[in-house]
């Protein structure tokens, strides 16, 4: 009897395993296939976060943290300026904590003090160390790990990078404006490939602060380009609840997006709505899967 039971969970915990993997290979696929938009940091924290998300799924197949690492993948993605790790969501030990937490702070003021604009590339690593380093860290407890080391340079770097800031241009000898030489360059993404999307908490169809980042760049990216003539808001939902249930809550994110837009001054009749309920996830899973990364509603531009 006790060999029989001794059995029957190991396999209960080999089926979780296999289980969380195809998951998480999922929600890591998702976002080797999703096209970054936003800011140059937001672009280039999506491409860190998708490099540690890949690492972890493949060479130390620590499933549950590659889907953590893809979703935040999937969010800087879509133009969401994520913070650095909360050091309360891990298992660190006080020792840790206690030079962890300086560190934490550090990052954060270097990044609210310019390091975003100044120096896009510098930031997006030194977040995505330091997020490296509470992962390793909780699997580590006392001792050093590589991203340790690679974060304090990293940190570093952008320091100096936003020490020496540029100077204010000087004002211009003449009170009459120069010739124009050369015609302006045009948009970075052409419109039919920007994308924006806004994620929602589950069974909810409000927007978040985080949505709010995204909708105020929607708005921007409209009001700066000529070449925009509508906007697509799709409504999705992930395959928890009723599929009736869920085509109703998707054409409420959807409306919710649409007035987040509206009321930012982009006209309403711009907009077009959809919704697609569960019927086309951006992560696959079965039914009655509750998948941070399907509830949502994708924003394109025409």
């Amino acid at each position: 009897m006790k060999l029989v039971t001794r059995v029957c969970a190991v396999l209960g915990v080999l089926a979780l395993t296999a289980c969380t993997g195809a998951s998480s290979s999922s929600t890591v696929d998702a976002l080797n296939k999703a096209q970054a938009v936003g800011s140059p940091f937001t672009k280039m924290l999506s491409g860190e976060y998708r490099e540690y998300a890949n690492y972890l799924q493949t060479k130390t197949l620590d499933y549950a943290d590659a889907i953590h690492f893809a979703r935040k993948g999937l969010a800087t993605a879509s133009g969401v300026i994520a913070m650095p790790e909360t050091l309360d969501d891990w298992d660190l030990s006080d020792k840790n904590l206690s030079e962890m937490n300086p560190a934490r702070a550090q990052l954060v003021d270097a990044l609210e003090d310019g390091g975003r604009e100044l120096a896009s590339a510098k930031a997006a690593v030194a977040q995505a160390r330091f997020d490296c380093w509470a992962e390793q860290q909780e699997e580590n407890w006392n001792k050093d790990v590589p991203c340790k080391s690679q974060f304090f340079a990293a940190l570093k770097d952008l320091q100096d990078a936003i020490a020496v800031k540029p100077a204010p241009a000087p004002a211009p000898a003449e009170e009459f404006p120069a010739p124009v030489t050369e015609m302006a360059k045009g948009p970075a993404v052409p419109v039919q490939e920007a994308m924006f999307i806004v994620f929602f908490d589950w069974n909810k169809h409000n927007i978040s602060a985080g949505a709010n980042d995204v909708l105020d760049a929607v708005a921007q990216e409209v009001k700066s380009r000529k070449d925009v003539k509508g906007l697509v808001v799709v409504g999705h939902t992930d395959s928890s609840g009723s599929a009736k249930y869920n085509q109703k809550l998707s054409l409420k994110r959807a409306n919710a997006v649409k007035a987040g837009l509206v009321s930012r001054g982009v006209p309403a009749d711009m907009i077009r709505v959809e919704a697609r309920g569960e019927t086309d996830l951006l992560v696959k899973t079965k039914d009655n899967v509750r998948e941070p990364a399907n509830r949502r509603a994708q924003i394109t531009l025409e």
